[in-house]
Protein backbone atom coordinates (compact mmCIF):
# COMPACT_ATOMS: atom_id res chain seq x y z
CA UNK A 1 0.00 0.00 0.00
CA UNK A 2 1.36 3.27 -0.86
CA UNK A 3 1.27 5.73 2.54
CA UNK A 4 2.56 8.87 0.25
CA UNK A 5 -0.35 11.36 -0.20
CA UNK A 6 -2.19 12.54 3.39
CA UNK A 7 -5.62 13.51 2.60
CA UNK A 8 -7.04 13.95 6.41
CA UNK A 9 -5.09 13.98 9.83
CA UNK A 10 -6.48 13.66 13.32
CA UNK A 11 -4.74 13.61 16.45
CA UNK A 12 -4.90 9.89 16.36
CA UNK A 13 -4.86 9.23 12.92
CA UNK A 14 -4.04 9.65 9.46
CA UNK A 15 -5.70 8.95 6.25
CA UNK A 16 -4.61 8.38 3.07
CA UNK A 17 -5.02 8.03 -0.43
CA UNK A 18 -3.73 5.51 -2.88
CA UNK A 19 -5.31 5.44 -6.14
CA UNK A 20 -8.96 4.31 -5.62
CA UNK A 21 -8.74 3.33 -1.96
CA UNK A 22 -8.71 5.06 0.79
CA UNK A 23 -6.63 4.30 4.30
CA UNK A 24 -6.93 5.40 7.79
CA UNK A 25 -4.54 4.66 9.81
CA UNK A 26 -4.86 4.56 13.69
CA UNK A 27 -1.78 5.36 16.41
CA UNK A 28 -0.32 2.26 17.92
CA UNK A 29 -2.32 3.27 21.31
CA UNK A 30 -5.47 2.90 19.33
CA UNK A 31 -8.33 0.95 21.31
CA UNK A 32 -8.46 -2.24 18.85
CA UNK A 33 -11.76 -2.99 19.73
CA UNK A 34 -12.69 0.72 18.47
CA UNK A 35 -10.70 -0.16 15.50
CA UNK A 36 -12.65 -3.34 14.50
CA UNK A 37 -16.34 -2.34 15.67
CA UNK A 38 -15.85 0.76 13.37
CA UNK A 39 -15.56 -1.59 10.54
CA UNK A 40 -17.73 -3.60 11.69
CA UNK A 41 -20.28 -0.70 11.62
CA UNK A 42 -19.16 0.49 8.37
CA UNK A 43 -20.01 -3.31 7.00
CA UNK A 44 -23.41 -3.48 8.45
CA UNK A 45 -24.30 0.11 7.42
CA UNK A 46 -23.24 -0.69 4.02
CA UNK A 47 -26.14 -3.37 4.05
CA UNK A 48 -28.69 -0.75 4.31
CA UNK A 49 -28.13 0.52 0.49
CA UNK A 50 -26.59 3.89 1.66
CA UNK A 51 -23.95 5.67 -0.26
CA UNK A 52 -20.69 5.43 1.51
CA UNK A 53 -17.35 4.21 1.21
CA UNK A 54 -17.29 0.24 0.55
CA UNK A 55 -15.08 -1.35 3.13
CA UNK A 56 -12.29 -3.75 1.36
CA UNK A 57 -10.06 -4.70 4.52
CA UNK A 58 -9.34 -4.06 8.29
CA UNK A 59 -5.24 -4.94 8.22
CA UNK A 60 -2.45 -3.89 10.06
CA UNK A 61 0.27 -1.58 8.69
CA UNK A 62 3.83 -1.49 10.66
CA UNK A 63 1.90 -3.04 14.00
CA UNK A 64 -0.69 -0.04 13.38
CA UNK A 65 -4.23 -0.75 12.96
CA UNK A 66 -5.99 0.51 8.87
CA UNK A 67 -9.01 0.33 7.77
CA UNK A 68 -9.35 0.16 4.16
CA UNK A 69 -12.38 1.63 1.90
CA UNK A 70 -13.16 3.46 -1.38
CA UNK A 71 -11.72 6.77 -2.02
CA UNK A 72 -14.49 8.81 -2.81
CA UNK A 73 -13.73 11.72 -5.46
CA UNK A 74 -15.68 14.97 -4.34
CA UNK A 75 -16.05 17.88 -2.23
CA UNK A 76 -16.94 18.14 1.45
CA UNK A 77 -20.04 19.99 2.07
CA UNK A 78 -17.97 22.39 4.40
CA UNK A 79 -16.17 23.03 2.11
CA UNK A 80 -18.77 24.16 -0.26
CA UNK A 81 -20.06 25.89 1.82
CA UNK A 82 -17.66 28.11 3.12
CA UNK A 83 -16.86 28.50 -0.69
CA UNK A 84 -20.31 29.11 -1.64
CA UNK A 85 -21.91 30.65 1.21
CA UNK A 86 -24.82 32.32 -1.54
CA UNK A 87 -25.96 28.64 -2.10
CA UNK A 88 -26.00 27.69 1.96
CA UNK A 89 -29.80 27.13 2.21
CA UNK A 90 -29.37 25.00 -1.38
CA UNK A 91 -26.41 22.77 0.56
CA UNK A 92 -28.42 22.75 3.85
CA UNK A 93 -31.63 21.31 2.20
CA UNK A 94 -28.89 18.64 0.91
CA UNK A 95 -27.39 18.10 3.82
CA UNK A 96 -30.80 17.71 5.91
CA UNK A 97 -32.32 15.04 2.93
CA UNK A 98 -29.11 13.31 3.37
CA UNK A 99 -30.23 13.06 6.85
CA UNK A 100 -33.86 11.91 6.69
CA UNK A 101 -32.94 9.27 4.20
CA UNK A 102 -30.05 7.52 6.29
CA UNK A 103 -33.27 7.85 9.22
CA UNK A 104 -35.48 6.31 7.12
CA UNK A 105 -33.03 2.97 7.08
CA UNK A 106 -32.98 0.33 9.56
CA UNK A 107 -29.72 -2.00 10.93
CA UNK A 108 -30.95 -4.43 13.74
CA UNK A 109 -27.60 -5.15 15.05
CA UNK A 110 -26.01 -1.49 15.83
CA UNK A 111 -26.29 -0.54 19.08
CA UNK A 112 -28.69 0.90 20.33
CA UNK A 113 -28.87 4.36 21.33
CA UNK A 114 -30.43 4.31 24.65
CA UNK A 115 -27.77 2.08 25.71
CA UNK A 116 -24.76 4.48 24.44
CA UNK A 117 -26.50 7.41 25.92
CA UNK A 118 -26.89 5.22 29.73
CA UNK A 119 -23.14 4.07 29.35
CA UNK A 120 -21.96 7.46 28.81
CA UNK A 121 -23.68 9.73 31.16
CA UNK A 122 -22.57 7.14 33.77
CA UNK A 123 -19.24 7.50 32.28
CA UNK A 124 -19.56 11.05 32.85
CA UNK A 125 -18.24 12.87 36.49
CA UNK A 126 -21.46 14.46 36.67
CA UNK A 127 -22.53 14.57 40.29
CA UNK A 128 -25.27 11.79 41.44
CA UNK A 129 -28.40 13.99 41.21
CA UNK A 130 -27.81 15.26 38.00
CA UNK A 131 -26.63 11.41 36.34
CA UNK A 132 -30.03 9.86 37.93
CA UNK A 133 -32.00 12.67 36.23
CA UNK A 134 -30.54 12.55 32.91
CA UNK A 135 -30.68 8.92 33.12
CA UNK A 136 -34.76 9.56 33.94
CA UNK A 137 -34.88 11.71 31.06
CA UNK A 138 -33.25 9.53 28.67
CA UNK A 139 -35.72 6.54 29.87
CA UNK A 140 -38.68 8.80 29.21
CA UNK A 141 -37.52 8.81 25.22
CA UNK A 142 -39.42 6.81 23.11
CA UNK A 143 -37.31 3.98 21.39
CA UNK A 144 -36.94 4.04 17.80
CA UNK A 145 -35.09 1.69 15.51
CA UNK A 146 -33.85 4.34 12.96
CA UNK A 147 -30.00 4.68 11.77
CA UNK A 148 -28.53 6.98 13.91
CA UNK A 149 -24.83 8.73 11.99
CA UNK A 150 -23.45 9.62 15.68
CA UNK A 151 -21.25 12.46 14.38
CA UNK A 152 -23.32 13.66 10.97
CA UNK A 153 -21.74 17.34 10.30
CA UNK A 154 -21.17 18.92 6.80
CA UNK A 155 -17.33 17.53 6.76
CA UNK A 156 -18.57 13.72 6.84
CA UNK A 157 -20.68 14.36 3.27
CA UNK A 158 -19.05 13.95 0.07
CA UNK A 159 -20.46 15.52 -3.25
CA UNK A 160 -19.25 13.86 -5.93
CA UNK A 161 -19.24 15.22 -9.20
CA UNK A 162 -22.37 14.22 -10.74
CA UNK A 163 -24.18 15.46 -7.38
CA UNK A 164 -24.18 12.44 -5.49
CA UNK A 165 -23.98 12.87 -1.60
CA UNK A 166 -21.93 10.11 0.21
CA UNK A 167 -21.62 9.68 3.95
CA UNK A 168 -18.39 8.96 5.34
CA UNK A 169 -16.96 7.86 8.65
CA UNK A 170 -20.00 6.34 10.59
CA UNK A 171 -17.20 5.20 14.07
CA UNK A 172 -20.32 6.47 16.35
CA UNK A 173 -23.46 4.63 14.41
CA UNK A 174 -26.50 3.33 16.57
CA UNK A 175 -29.82 3.00 16.12
CA UNK A 176 -32.55 4.15 17.76
CA UNK A 177 -34.52 8.02 18.38
CA UNK A 178 -33.20 10.20 15.38
CA UNK A 179 -34.03 13.43 17.29
CA UNK A 180 -30.91 12.34 19.43
CA UNK A 181 -28.82 12.28 16.44
CA UNK A 182 -30.30 15.87 15.32
CA UNK A 183 -29.47 17.28 18.71
CA UNK A 184 -25.96 16.30 18.41
CA UNK A 185 -25.96 17.64 14.71
CA UNK A 186 -27.05 20.97 16.37
CA UNK A 187 -24.58 20.71 19.22
CA UNK A 188 -21.81 20.13 16.74
CA UNK A 189 -22.69 23.24 14.99
CA UNK A 190 -22.73 25.02 18.04
CA UNK A 191 -19.70 24.36 19.36
CA UNK A 192 -17.76 25.40 15.96
CA UNK A 193 -19.24 28.96 16.81
CA UNK A 194 -22.11 28.26 14.02
CA UNK A 195 -24.95 29.38 15.87
CA UNK A 196 -27.33 30.40 13.18
CA UNK A 197 -26.76 27.90 10.72
CA UNK A 198 -27.35 25.28 13.92
CA UNK A 199 -31.05 27.62 14.28
CA UNK A 200 -31.70 27.43 10.68
CA UNK A 201 -30.55 23.20 10.34
CA UNK A 202 -32.86 22.52 13.33
CA UNK A 203 -35.98 24.76 11.99
CA UNK A 204 -35.36 23.01 8.71
CA UNK A 205 -35.14 19.42 9.58
CA UNK A 206 -38.28 19.82 12.00
CA UNK A 207 -39.99 21.13 9.27
CA UNK A 208 -39.41 18.08 6.70
CA UNK A 209 -39.78 15.34 9.49
CA UNK A 210 -43.07 17.12 11.54
CA UNK A 211 -40.59 17.25 14.25
CA UNK A 212 -41.38 19.76 17.18
CA UNK A 213 -38.66 21.79 17.67
CA UNK A 214 -38.96 21.24 21.70
CA UNK A 215 -38.45 17.58 21.41
CA UNK A 216 -35.24 17.90 19.66
CA UNK A 217 -33.94 20.16 22.47
CA UNK A 218 -35.03 17.42 25.12
CA UNK A 219 -32.30 15.92 24.02
CA UNK A 220 -29.89 18.53 24.00
CA UNK A 221 -28.92 17.35 28.17
CA UNK A 222 -27.92 14.44 27.27
CA UNK A 223 -25.92 15.09 23.82
CA UNK A 224 -23.78 17.38 26.12
CA UNK A 225 -23.33 15.06 28.78
CA UNK A 226 -22.11 12.60 26.35
CA UNK A 227 -19.44 15.13 24.23
CA UNK A 228 -18.84 16.11 27.68
CA UNK A 229 -17.10 12.69 28.37
CA UNK A 230 -14.56 13.37 26.22
CA UNK A 231 -12.73 15.41 27.54
CA UNK A 232 -12.26 18.26 25.98
CA UNK A 233 -11.24 21.70 28.66
CA UNK A 234 -12.88 24.15 26.04
CA UNK A 235 -16.16 22.57 25.17
CA UNK A 236 -16.89 22.09 29.38
CA UNK A 237 -18.32 25.30 30.62
CA UNK A 238 -20.50 24.95 27.17
CA UNK A 239 -21.60 22.05 27.35
CA UNK A 240 -22.20 22.33 31.44
CA UNK A 241 -24.66 24.87 30.59
CA UNK A 242 -26.70 22.83 28.54
CA UNK A 243 -26.65 19.95 31.40
CA UNK A 244 -29.68 21.34 33.31
CA UNK A 245 -32.23 19.26 32.48
CA UNK A 246 -35.22 21.48 32.81
CA UNK A 247 -33.80 24.47 30.94
CA UNK A 248 -36.02 22.82 28.25
CA UNK A 249 -39.37 21.79 29.89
Amino acid sequence: MNLDTIIAERKDKKIYRDGNLSIKVFDETYNTAAVLNEALNTARIEETGLNIPKIHEVTKIDGKWAIVTDFIEGETLASLMEKNPDKEDEYLELFVDTQLNIQNKSCPLLTKIHDKMNRKISESKLDATTRYELHTRLGGMKKHTKVCHGDYNPSNVIITADGTPYVLDWAHATQGNASEDVARTYLLFKLAKKDALAEKYLKLFCKKSDTAIQYVQSWLPIVAASQLVKGKPEEKDFLESWINVVEYE
